[in-house]
């Protein structure tokens, strides 16, 4: 088990076809681990430096302020804020 500060997701919008989530990630925090059961969308409000970690592998991300990607669902893993700032994201899960 982590002692890592967790993320934390405030709900925006749950509706019949999306749920969308603000994420902030004080330095260091986590998501802790999940697997993804639906399809979403990613936007960065601000620059990321992450260290992604999956059952296989743990990689070190930099992302720019406004990237935006897509995803199916199925992804497992934890994401964590291996930067000195705040980092802020929107998901929006595809129903």
């Amino acid at each position: 088990m982590s002692s890592r500060a967790k993320a934390t997701g405030t709900k925006i919008e749950d509706g019949d076809r999306v749920t969308i989530t603000e994420w902030r990630f004080a330095p260091g925090a986590e998501t802790g681990w999940h697997q993804h059961v639906l399809d979403y969308v990613v936007m960065y409000r601000t620059a990321a430096h992450l260290s992604v970690a999956t059952r296989d592998d743990v990689v070190s991300v930099e992302i720019a302020e406004g990237t935006t990607y897509f995803r199916k669902a199925g992804a497992e893993h934890n994401i964590i804020n291996a930067g000195s700032n705040e980092v802020v994201f929107l998901e929006v899960e595809l129903k």
